[in-house]
């Protein structure tokens, strides 16, 4: 270790030193990966599977607020028919102002409110029997993102980054843009799990200096060589706490996290740096125009980072609570992120990424089919639509159901449970396996339930 510690001080960086390491001592294979480099000590190193993954990487566009389904990707004819009739606690069905159209050879039922993302219909695969646990914005953003809305526990994409580790040791495993909302920051919080594991939070404006892009991601104190100093020091001294106490790691994370901020410093800003792309790619994502350019900022730097090996991607849209104003409302949240999500769709595709980036769209539950005052929708767990693209689902499915009104999942229900599950398992990840022991028990992702859905993989 002195070795290393001295190569460091001397400024070679840290893949530099693994290099060496890996060349005199002969490595050619770790974790097996033919030829991959050790990253020794690292929790983020990439590790295997539990079987086959279909996808190797997740790019997540949450919409806070809750999305009605029954306006966007969940056609409910009888609305139509029955809208202004009775249906429950003195509320009457409200049929939706949209129209829906037939989208792509497959023929997938979707909304004029998502007419470009509709364009993409043979590459989605619509979950039409999602069922969250609780109607609450903050509890039902928690559930969605640790499986729990009662208890402190870690996010999926901690979980993810967690089983499978990260292609990239300069940049986080897990990042953020923009987040907000419900949950706060548990919906990427690590939990129980180590530090290293919690997603990193981007604040990406338009027209923002890109240093700005992450908090204290420059040092203005010490350059770089003062800075590996530092490590090295404080590495030195972690080494002799650690002979001295066993197996005591707290200290170990802290250092960990230290590590990858000064590795950061030099990789960041360029991948946040959206100013090196073509003014045609910018164009496609919306960027530059007032409705689309702050989710079309968001879902560039999702490709971005993607391209350069972070494992787990989160995009944040808020502003779909609409329980009034709704055909204003809606149509402005719809407009924001239409054009964004189908130049990313397309992007990816032009890239070959979309093979193995599972693309996730939706909220945390959807809205009730019957009206809210003269123009809105109530919050609705029962039932909802998310969907899915890329990382080895079935283009161009609908899978499951609600009733004929939209209000409850009916057919191959999918709850939070499953859904994990059935993410983990594109992933290439066993989600009953995949656990780590806290307090005296075994901890998983989706605790003692889940069942994969197997249905909605091109490969059965």
């Amino acid at each position: 270790m002195n070795l290393c510690q001295n190569r460091i001080a001397a400024g070679l960086d840290r893949r530099a030193m693994l290099q060496s390491l890996a060349f005199g001592f002969g490595w050619t294979a770790f974790n097996g990966m033919a030829g991959a480099l050790p990253r020794i000590d690292d929790p983020l190193a990439p590790k295997p599977v539990h079987h086959p993954a279909t996808a190797k990487r997740v790019i997540f566009l949450y919409m806070n607020g809750a999305p009605s389904h029954v306006d966007t990707f969940d056609h409910k004819p009888a609305l139509a028919n029955l809208d202004g009739t009775e249906y429950r606690r003195n509320a009457k069905l409200l049929k939706s102002p949209w129209t829906f159209r037939p989208r792509g050879d497959s023929g997938l039922m979707i909304s004029d409110l998502f007419p470009e993302v509709g364009s993409h219909a043979d590459d989605l695969c619509l979950l039409r029997s999602m069922k969250a646990g609780i109607p609450a914005h903050a509890q039902a953003s928690l559930q969605m993102h640790t499986g729990s809305f009662q208890f402190v526990r870690p996010s999926m994409g901690a979980w993810s980054v967690y089983g499978l580790g990260s292609e990239n040791e300069n940049l986080p495993g897990f990042v953020t843009i923009n987040p907000g909302g419900g949950g706060g920051a548990g919906t990427y919080g690590s939990g129980f799990l180590p530090a290293s594991f919690q997603g990193t939070p981007v604040a990406l404006r338009r027209n923002q200096d890109v240093s700005a892009a992450i908090p204290n991601i420059k040092n203005n104190q010490h350059g770089d060589e003062v800075q590996r100093r530092q490590l090295t020091l404080l590495r030195q001294l972690e080494r002799e706490r650690e002979r001295r106490s066993k197996n005591l790691r707290g200290l170990e994370g802290v250092l960990e996290q230290y590590e990858l901020a000064f590795r950061m410093q030099a990789e960041v800003p360029d991948v946040v740096d959206l100013g090196t792309e073509s003014r045609k790619t910018l164009e496609m994502y919306g960027i530059g125009e007032a409705a689309t350019d702050n989710f079309g900022r968001q879902c560039l730097l999702a490709r971005r980072l993607a391209e350069e090996g972070v494992r787990f991607i989160e995009l944040t849209a808020g502003g779909w609570d609409t329980h009034r104003n709704m055909r204003e409302a809606l149509a402005e949240r719809c407009t924001a992120v239409d054009r964004p999500i189908a130049g990313l769709l397309a992007d990816l595709k032009q890239r070959r990424m979309l093979d193995d980036t599972l693309v996730i769209w939706g909220g945390e539950f959807g809205r009730t089919p019957y009206a809210q005052g003269d123009d809105g929708r109530d919050h609705n767990a029962r039932g909802f639509t998310m969907w899915m693209a890329g990382g080895g689902v079935r283009g161009g499915l609908s899978y499951g159901s609600t009733d004929e009104t939209g209000g409850e999942a009916v057919e191959d229900v999918m709850d939070i449970h499953d859904w994990h599950a059935t993410i983990l398992h594109a992933l290439g990840m066993d989600h009953e396996r995949l656990t780590f022991s806290h307090s005296g028990r075994d901890y998983r992702l989706t605790d003692v339930h889940g069942k994969i859905h197997r249905g909605i993989f091109a490969a059965g």
